[in-house]
């Protein structure tokens, strides 16, 4: 009986130790040391790696094809502070420079009078006289090519159109001058003593007569005006005005604003004195120029 226990505690003993049983518990052992046994190993993979980055290894780098993750060159640092751009020197101090370089040539070849200096100077002139009728010519196109820049359709300068932007003109002055009389009065102050007054007088009474101006004659020192002789002797109208004291004197008063106008001082000619009235009263202060 105690034989036949021993015989099948031998068996389960030789059952346990098995070659498969042998082999689990091994795989068990080799678990559980795996994590203490891998982290230097892979360390010791790590450092390697590095190292063979570092020196660029052909074979590791190009030959094994490790994948996008890994950089066999480490990338270059970019830049910090980019190079700051070369200022754009402008229009003005570009044309200050050719100025300066033509003075400067001119003083040379003056000084200096070679043949060589003398050329230069010429020839740099001559460039600079090419790009001022280059200049010319376009400034002319640009003007045919475009009517709201060409002062000359405003003020004609050709004999034709000149005569024809006059003629309109005087037309329209014409008509201005001969309802003028409604709204202004002229007021001119003359002296007796004024030899220039004798003059003008003629002339603004035929002005005043053609287009039915009415005229005040202001007499200054008292004295008569074969011209004008419903005159009236001044008593401060001419202060009260703000007329300066010079003869002959023309000023328009305006009955709808009690402003005056001073027209002009001295002889006038009679297309001056129309030509004044016109434009400080129909036109207005740029239009015409």
């Amino acid at each position: 009986m105690m034989t036949n226990k021993r015989n099948a505690l031998e068996i389960r003993r030789g059952v346990s130790d098995s070659k498969p049983a042998r082999l689990a518990r091994l795989g068990a052992i080799v678990l559980a040391i795996a994590p203490a046994l891998s982290a230097p190993a892979l360390a010791a993979d790590d450092d390697a790696g590095i190292s063979e980055v570092e020196g660029n290894d052909d074979f590791y780098c190009r030959e094994r094809k490790l994948g996008q993750w890994f950089y066999c060159e480490r990338p270059k640092p970019k830049p910090s502070e980019q190079k700051a751009a070369e200022p754009v020197q402008s229009a003005s101090e570009r044309m200050a420079a050719i100025a300066k370089q033509l003075d400067e040539l001119k003083a040379r070849a003056i000084l200096e009078p070679s043949e060589e200096n003398v050329i230069a100077y010429v020839r740099f002139q001559r460039e600079q006289l090419d790009r001022a009728s280059t200049f010319s010519d376009t400034w002319q196109r640009a003007l045919w090519q475009n009517p709201d820049i060409d002062y000359t359709l405003q003020r004609p300068v050709s004999t034709v159109a000149k005569r024809a932007w006059t003629d309109n003109r005087t037309s329209d002055r014409s008509q201005l001058l001969s309802h003028l009389g409604q709204r202004y009065g002229m007021f001119y102050f003359f002296a007796q003593s004024c030899g220039a007054c004798e003059i003008f007088a003629p002339i603004l009474r035929s002005v005043a007569d053609s287009h039915g101006l009415a005229v005040m004659a202001v007499s200054t020192d008292g004295g008569p005006s074969k011209d004008f002789p419903n005159y009236v002797v001044d008593s401060g109208q001419r202060e009260r005005m703000g007329v300066p004291n010079a003869t002959p004197a023309l000023v328009l008063f305006d009955t709808a604003t009690r402003k005056t106008v001073p027209i002009g001082f001295g002889i006038l000619s009679a297309d001056e004195i129309m030509d004044r009235i016109f434009m400080l009263t129909n036109t207005k202060v740029g239009s015409d120029y």
